[in-house]
């Protein structure tokens, strides 16, 4: 499972002219399910998301997480952070589970991190998206789990 965040002053997805996420200050986490992954790889990596510290303390140095600042969360599901990109110049989708198995576990994240955060906001799973955000930093990092 791989999760690509990014520290945000606010983001929103929005699908058919519809917000269906959106949050002021927090991370946004792209989020990209693999063949092999199971619910405890989903677990993990949601721990990982909420407890990475990629916000500033009172000196100004990356030592809060996300629980710890009390911020908010937006979980988009991305396939194509599993794309192979080693050859050619076009993408082998291989290391991406199949949709029914990357919506199982997408959703599952989501559950994992709704037992921490009171609200997590969400894209939709296989639906055409526009995400909008403003990094904050920027600060982005890839996760694995």
């Amino acid at each position: 499972m791989i999760a690509l965040i990014q520290r945000v002053s606010e983001a929103s997805v929005t699908v058919d002219d519809k917000i269906t996420g959106a949050i002021a200050r927090g991370l946004v986490v792209f989020l990209a399910v693999q063949p092999d992954d199971t619910e405890a790889t989903a677990a993990r990596l949601a721990e990982r998301v909420l407890t990475y510290r990629v916000f500033p303390d009172e000196n100004d140095r990356m030592n809060r997480s996300l629980l710890d600042a009390g911020l908010e969360l937006l979980a988009v599901p991305q396939f194509t952070l599993a794309a192979d990109t080693r050859k050619g110049t076009r993408a082998s989708f291989t290391r991406a589970a199949p949709p029914e198995v990357g919506k199982q576990y997408f959703e599952h994240f989501v559950a994992e991190c709704g037992k921490r955060l009171p609200t997590i906001e969400t894209g939709v799973f296989g639906a055409n998206m526009q995400v909008k955000l403003i990094n904050d930093g920027p600060v982005t990092f890839w996760l694995e789990a």
